[in-house]
């Protein structure tokens, strides 16, 4: 993939994990790779904790209850096929918006925790799990779109273990 942009920001000042910017971008980027994004695009990444993600998540899904990960699409684009002439780009650098997502480290520690593979993997799987919503991947049912997401989101963690 060309050179894109992964700006990450923080909620508030000590959330601690300062390797979760390098993970971030680790993760964003494979997933762009495996989709075969060659353009360069642009995600914005808000790290936070449960309060502000419970916040986030009742003012845009009118879900009263903390939540991981929250993504926030740009563009209206198709799994599997991604079409830069459907993305809405930056006037100034050309390069596609893909859109923000929000974490709450609070919920990658438990989480990595609870599943028992720590903290960088959960973060990396909720990143890349937020990346292929900006790509157009949905998982509303149980049906045929949240195995192929569940199926993308394996194969672009097996990259990241490959690549570590």
């Amino acid at each position: 993939m060309k050179a894109g942009r992964v700006y990450v920001s923080r909620a508030r000042r000590g959330l601690g994990w300062p390797e979760a910017y390098r993970l971030i971008r680790q993760a964003v980027f494979a997933a762009l790779e495996t989709e075969n994004v060659d353009v360069p695009c642009e995600v914005n990444v808000l790290l936070a904790d449960d309060k502000v993600l419970h916040e986030l998540n009742n003012m845009h899904r009118g879900v009263d209850r903390p939540t991981d990960v929250l993504s926030f699409p740009l563009n209206e684009l198709t799994p599997g096929a991604f079409d830069d002439a459907l993305c809405e780009h930056d006037p100034d650098s050309g390069r596609c918006l893909l859109g923000d997502m929000a974490l709450s480290l609070e919920r990658c520690e438990s989480q990595g925790k609870t599943y028992g593979h720590g903290f960088a993997h959960e973060l990396q799987y909720l990143a890349v799990h937020s990346t292929l919503h900006l790509l157009g991947y949905d998982h509303v049912d149980e049906g045929p779109m949240k195995r192929a997401m569940r199926a993308r989101e394996k194969l672009v963690m097996r990259k990241l273990e490959e690549n570590s």
